[in-house]
């Protein structure tokens, strides 16, 4: 048997031992980055939220006259949000805004909700939804499916949770 000068390289066994490697490290990995992509979409949440609250309050004060802006749209063209906001969509959350003119025995309020994009297993966006009203509480449960349920007074208000400003 001649043994060939100048061959160097890998056997088939040191290939796959360093394919199984990579491949229990990307498992380890990669729910922990799916994780830490959840909490950053939640964490846009709140702030966007929040946004929505000061851009209503301001809208209320300047072009309002004593009303709070009819849509996300409207904050939008007054530059109090940005333009992804404005759209009702940003960071895996949808958002809706809803104002109530006032009455003879209550003032203008309004309530800011949002909501997951998707709650499916994998590709979840987040797991609550959050809402808050003129009071500038921020409210949040863990029914994370539905907009329309926190997107009246009524809804935000009985939210299981008060998310501390910290978060």
């Amino acid at each position: 048997m001649q043994k060939n000068k100048g061959q160097y390289g890998f056997s088939l066994i040191e290939l796959l031992i360093v394919v199984a490697i990579i491949g229990i490290i990307a498992a380890i990995a990669i729910p922990n980055l799916l994780a830490s992509k959840r909490a950053a979409n939640e964490g846009s949440g709140q702030s966007s939220v929040r946004n929505v609250h000061s851009a209503q309050a301001t809208y209320q004060a300047t072009q309002g006259g004593g009303a709070f802006a009819a849509n996300l749209g409207v904050l939008s063209g007054q530059n109090l949000i940005d333009a992804t906001l404005g759209g009702g969509q940003k960071s895996g959350y949808n958002f809706v805004t809803v104002p109530n003119a006032a009455t003879a025995t209550a003032p203008a309020n309004f309530v800011i909700s949002s909501a997951p994009v998707s709650t499916a297993a994998v590709i979840r966006t987040g797991y609550r939804r959050f809402c808050m009203i003129e009071d500038g509480v921020m409210r949040a449960d863990l029914n994370a499916g539905d907009l329309t349920a926190q997107a009246d007074r009524a809804g935000c208000l009985t939210a299981a949770t008060f998310v501390s400003t910290g978060n």
